[in-house]
């Protein structure tokens, strides 16, 4: 088996070629270098040794985005032990029940949230020994030892990586769980340098002078490789910015007080960088912007490059694949479409039956590559519903076009048929999102009294413009088929979304507004 520690490859490569002083984190005005960086890493990795960490025992990480997340999750993987890393605004209560799950004996918690997110963690988790605070944090809890992040930082560094493989444990990701239970998709070492090397050079090219910026969070896959892997495989620097949610105003703050090169987001930001008031020119130092998490709707990305002259990359990922698997590229993207795969990666759409479809069809979408996690942590039959063979299933809806561009059309159990004809959410938010009243929207199915589907849309107004749902509604039968429009209109003050901003449609069926749409299966192709 080939040798390979993934801090050492984030880390120790570049100080040993004398890349040392590069600045590896900028945060809040902060500038930490990669000697600096390295130094943190050792520090924590002698810290959780001296807290009895042994070699692929899971610590816990419940931490907002910044230098202690990066030290935090490298130092683990440089002792061989697995970060598992979560949503640190999530309730305490559900925080003690992935940390349960994962028998994890070490949770490190950011001070801001010691209070909201502590006493449910630590209730909830009965394995759990030590908890570790950043900055001066404190708790008051029974049971476990508390410790400051300094206390931790203190003990005798650990310079040496431990001797893991490529495909050692590496770390685990929590699945948003919107269905149910979080699973704990498990990834290898070797997978943090396969999306680095494959992703964001190929489709990116990123480079040591890029500086990234990711309004996504880092504890998702996403975010991981925007803020962490990405920049530091080559070099390069990562902005970090802990405060949530990403207004606007904090997202146009950042930008122009750091001036990234790259700059990731979701569909949900970028509607609402669009509604928003910022200058033209707020965007000027970004080469190319990125979009991930849902697909982003074609209004959005022409208005956003006509507005702030930067094109978006659309492309689909997920926490089983470790990041963006389907891409659009530079100069060539397709409005409305995923793209194409990602070298390394191979996808096709499959029936109900499993029957694989041809170019043109409609179906289930399916990956293989590299990337893919190992399983689910205790997961048997989730994982081997996930995981066929090589081949791992998204749960999303595709459509593919005669020259192989992927085009997103809802979720398995989001579409909705209609007079025997199916129908894509979201292409009926897309036309929504055309008129100017609709900042975001989210179209679901609502039975009728007889017990048939029609689809649902919730809207929210875009700033100043009141929504006429019967001009709205016209709007859609200008440009939709009769049977995809949405019956009726229902204006929300916001929409349901998971922490990454994925809209969580699933919640406003079971609000009790529209209950849950029937089984459906695949449309063949004639």
């Amino acid at each position: 088996m080939q040798p390979f520690n993934a801090c050492e490859y984030l880390l120790d490569r570049h100080v040993q070629a004398g890349d040392g002083g590069r600045v590896a984190i900028r945060c809040r005005g902060e500038s930490i270098s990669y000697a600096e960086l390295l130094e943190r890493v050792c520090a924590v990795a002698g810290g959780l040794r001296a807290l009895g960490v042994r070699p692929e025992e899971r610590v816990a990480l419940a931490l907002l985005d910044g230098p202690e997340f990066a030290a935090a999750f490298l130092g683990a993987l440089r002792i061989g032990a697995v970060p598992v890393s979560l949503n640190p605004l999530l309730p305490g209560r559900d925080l003690g029940l992935t940390v349960a799950d994962a028998r994890a004996r070490v949770a490190i918690v950011s001070a801001e949230r010691s209070e909201a997110a502590v006493p449910g963690l630590v209730a909830g988790a009965p394995e759990l020994t030590d908890l570790v605070l950043t900055g001066d944090g404190t708790a008051d809890v029974d049971r476990v030892r508390v410790h400051r992040w300094r206390e931790v930082m203190d003990r005798p560094q650990d310079g040496v990586p431990y001797a893991t493989w490529e495909d050692s444990p590496g770390f685990w990701l929590c699945t948003s769980g919107t269905t149910g239970r979080p699973k704990l998709a498990m990834h290898r070492h070797d997978v943090l340098r396969r999306t680095a090397e494959g992703y964001a050079s190929e489709v990116l090219g990123i480079t040591p002078d890029d500086r990234f910026y990711s309004a996504a969070p880092m504890f998702h896959a996403y975010g991981l490789g925007n803020s962490l892997s990405f920049p530091l495989a080559v070099g390069a620097t990562a902005i970090l910015e802990p405060a949530r949610p990403p207004t606007p105003a904090l997202v146009a703050s950042v930008v122009a007080a750091e001036r990234p090169t790259l700059f990731f987001s979701v569909p949900t930001s970028y509607g609402a960088l669009l509604a928003s008031d910022l200058p033209a020119d707020t965007f000027r130092s970004v080469r190319q912007a990125v979009s991930a998490g849902e697909a982003l709707p074609a209004e959005f990305f022409s208005r956003f490059n006509e507005r702030f002259g930067v094109e978006i990359l659309d492309g689909i990922g997920s926490t089983e694949l470790a990041h963006i698997f389907i891409s659009n590229r530079s100069g060539a993207a397709r409005p409305g479409s995923s793209g194409t795969p990602v070298g390394g990666y191979e996808a096709r759409l499959e029936d109900d039956e499993g029957n694989v479809l041809p170019l043109g069809a409609v179906g289930h979408l399916f990956v293989r590559g590299a990337t893919a996690a190992s399983g689910y942590w205790c997961q048997a039959e989730a994982t081997r519903r996930t995981f066929r063979g090589e081949w791992a299933r998204t749960g999303d809806m595709y459509a593919t076009s005669e020259d192989g561009f992927f085009t997103y059309l809802g979720r398995s159990d989001d579409m909705i048929k209609v007079g025997g004809e199916w129908v894509s959410p979201a292409e009926v938010e897309a036309a929504l999102l055309e008129h100017a009243s609709v900042v975001e929207a989210a179209v679901v199915g609502e039975p009728t009294p007889e017990g048939l589907l029609q689809p649902v849309a919730y809207v929210v107004a875009a700033p100043g413009q009141p929504v006429d749902e019967e001009l709205l509604i016209a709007h859609c039968r200008a440009r939709l088929a009769g049977f995809k429009r949405p019956r009726r209109v229902v204006v929300v003050a916001e929409l349901p979304k998971t922490a990454t901003g994925k809209i969580q449609r699933g919640e406003l069926r079971r609000s009790g507004l529209t209950p849950a749409s029937a089984p459906h299966s695949i449309p063949q192709p004639a």
